[in-house]
């Protein structure tokens, strides 16, 4: 595949959509630093100049201040900062500098998702009534760059470095076309070790996921979004534990 096609993000697409497609680049970006890939500097080269992008794809939106969505674009520039930076360095010492932008990035999505939310904005959109609050977690984490995939006596794993997805969910939003596998994508279990497949978000489930998606604050104070209900969607205001699930 070339450079270039990791890019070619379809338009228009909506911001937070945009943004957690974005996270998946910044995870595929440190898995190929992770195996030993050339060419990072323009890879990085290229991440900040779409998450500048997406800084302005959301300023487009000319949404009311509030804190978060004040803290999402500071964050947001934080990323593409460091990003810059890392296309200037060698290998070991940029993998440091992007190694938490896809958790950033996912981060200031669901800030900006909520606050639209909150504020009834005409941005946000209908949640996705296909899913349910155990798929909507599972694509949460996968959109993190949380999850691989692996196989061993023709028994399929799921691996999360953050909250646990069943196998369950993941065929659910396969079928959905939501999610993909990248076949030996990520960096091995142990060393020496198979590479393992990453679970990535396709363009489907980054869209889906930007209706639902929310803060961990949000989801407290608001009910869950259920399937067949859908919820309206900005008004003004000043202002990690591994886990392994086996597939049967």
């Amino acid at each position: 595949m070339p450079p270039d096609a990791l890019f070619d993000v379809p338009a228009p697409l909506p911001p937070v959509g945009q943004l957690l497609v974005l996270a998946g680049e910044y995870t595929r970006h440190n898995d190929s630093l992770d195996l030993g890939s050339t060419g990072h500097s323009r890879s990085a080269e290229r991440l900040a100049s779409e998450t500048t992008a997406a800084i302005t794809a959301v300023a487009g939106l000319k949404l009311f201040d509030h804190a978060d969505l004040t803290a999402a674009l500071v964050r947001l520039k934080q990323v593409a900062y460091l990003a810059d930076a890392a296309s200037r360095h060698e290998p070991h010492l940029a993998r440091e500098l992007t190694s938490f932008a896809p958790e950033a990035v996912v981060d200031s999505a669901a800030r900006i998702a909520t606050h639209m939310r909150r504020r009834r904005s005409g941005h946000a959109p209908e949640p996705d009534d296909r899913l349910d609050t155990v798929q909507q977690a599972a694509l949460h984490e996968i959109a993190l760059g949380h999850v691989v995939s692996t196989s061993s006596l023709d028994r399929e794993y799921l691996h999360s470095t953050g909250a646990r997805v069943p196998l369950s969910a993941l065929r659910a939003l396969t079928s959905h076309g939501f999610v993909e596998r990248s076949p030996g994508s990520a960096p091995a279990a142990f060393d020496p070790g198979p590479r393992q497949d990453r679970v990535r978000l396709t363009l489907d489930g980054a869209t889906a996921l930007a209706t639902v998606i929310t803060t961990p604050s949000a989801s407290r104070d608001a009910p869950a979004v259920t399937p067949a209900h859908p919820a309206p969607g900005v008004a003004t205001r000043p202002a990690a534990s591994r886990s392994a699930t086996p597939g049967r």
